[in-house]
């Protein structure tokens, strides 16, 4: 429980609250109008005098409810969990998509709060003459926002066929997406994979919400389209993870997931069923995922951690962005899954075949070529099921899926 709370005093400073107290409490049921218990509620409203506290944070979702009557008995502004991650999106949301997606998120958690947000309001500004609005007022901006949301998800919509439409004019190559529990090391990879320092690396929780693309060298002449994605925590807010379901996309068009694991976090293990958890609710659950330990120089015993991951997910991967050689693990395994997917093979194709070569361009990455007076040889890499098609359209193959071998003749 500790470690839920030190995580959620993270948040609130993240948010820029200062932690004047804490307060906890074991439930085997949850009070229906409180959530914490009657004699609870008299202790927290003496801590909250007792400290001169103007906010007090739940570490659980409250219920429109139960943040009313709070709010009525601590006298104080009263927010949960799901609140608090809402605001720190909202501060931290650069473009316009994730604006979008925030807002939407905000929305759909105001609407069965907008008395209780009223009457709060009014509680501010006095209530003498100001006792909040009428049904019809009420009524009017429900209306207001169930007509904003709507809108919202229409663009949301529009951005997602835009991203689909970027999709499908890249140079097919192994497409990878990193996932993870937030502040596990996700940009601090991307930035050491791909050597572009401008990438910004920061130690806190969701650092980065929009989605940035590199390709990354992996040597041997293979290279892979490596996506960060928003960080993940324990009881993301459901509105929140619906809202980025189009930046999330990206994840679900990848060949792979890089699931990206803080090593040095003691809690490791339940960050990592938080992240496959929400990868469910996305529908992710069957997407290919390999485990990369990252952070694994702040270990006493990177050996020793790395037998017992190894026997507990075989074909896990351990990294560090603070040495040079840290990431030539991951820069294999990734490799390999490139030849998995797309091997490379050669192919012939007479001099007139000027618009299949022109395909084979635009469909797969042309690794090699070599023009004769006979025509084009090629070493090309392909998506899964191009090499079929082509033969079936006449097209000559060298020594089909025998890449490194030279072209016959």
């Amino acid at each position: 429980m500790q470690e839920h709370l030190d995580e959620l005093a993270r948040l609130v400073d993240t948010a820029g609250a200062e932690v004047v107290g804490q307060l906890t409490q074991q439930l085997e049921s949850p009070h229906p109008g409180t959530l914490i218990g009657e004699g609870k509620v008299e202790e927290l409203a003496a801590l909250v005098a007792g400290s001169g506290a103007t906010l007090v944070i739940f570490d659980e979702e409250l219920s429109p409810m139960q943040g009313a009557n709070l709010e009525r008995e601590l006298k104080v502004r009263v927010m949960d969990r799901a609140e608090v991650i809402l605001d720190i999106f909202s501060t931290r949301a650069r473009s316009h998509e994730a604006k979008l997606q925030v807002e939407l998120a905000q929305l759909e958690y105001l609407l069965p709060r907008l008395r209780r947000m009223w009457t709060h309001l009014s509680r501010i500004r006095g209530g003498i003459g100001l006792r909040g609005p009428g049904e019809t007022q009420l009524e009017t901006d429900r209306r207001m926002i169930r007509h904003k949301i709507q809108w919202l998800k229409g663009k949301l919509r529009d951005v997602e066929r835009h991203r689909e439409t970027i999709r499908a004019g890249r140079v097919p190559m192994l497409s990878v997406s990193l996932v993870g529990y937030t502040n596990a090391g996700k940009s601090s990879l991307l930035r050491g994979l791909s050597g572009q320092h401008e990438i910004v690396v920061e130690d806190r929780l969701f650092a980065t919400l929009d989605t940035l693309t590199r390709e990354v060298d992996l040597g041997e002449g293979y290279r892979a389209r490596v996506t960060d994605t928003v960080g993940f925590i324990r009881k993301l807010p459901h509105h929140l993870v619906a809202s980025f379901r189009a930046t999330l996309e990206e994840a679900r068009a990848a060949d792979v997931l890089l699931h990206v694991v803080d090593a040095s976090h003691p809690g490791w293990e339940e960050q990592m069923e938080v992240v496959e958890q929400v990868l469910a609710e996305l529908g992710l659950q069957d997407r290919p995922v390999l485990p990369v330990f990252n952070k694994i120089d702040r270990l006493a015993d990177p050996v020793e951690f790395g037998r017992r991951v190894s026997a507990m997910y075989p074909g896990a991967v351990l990294t560090t962005t603070m040495r040079t050689d840290g990431l030539g693990s991951l820069r294999n395994a990734l490799r390999e899954r490139e030849q998995a997917l797309r091997p490379p093979v050669w192919l012939r194709l007479p001099l007139t075949a000027g618009a299949q070569l022109a395909a084979l361009y635009r469909l797969g990455e042309v690794m090699e070529r070599r023009d004769s007076e006979a025509g084009f040889e090629l070493r090309v890499r392909l998506p899964p099921g191009e090499v079929d098609r082509l033969r079936h359209d006449g097209v000559e193959l060298l020594g089909a899926r025998v890449a490194d071998a030279p072209p016959v003749g």
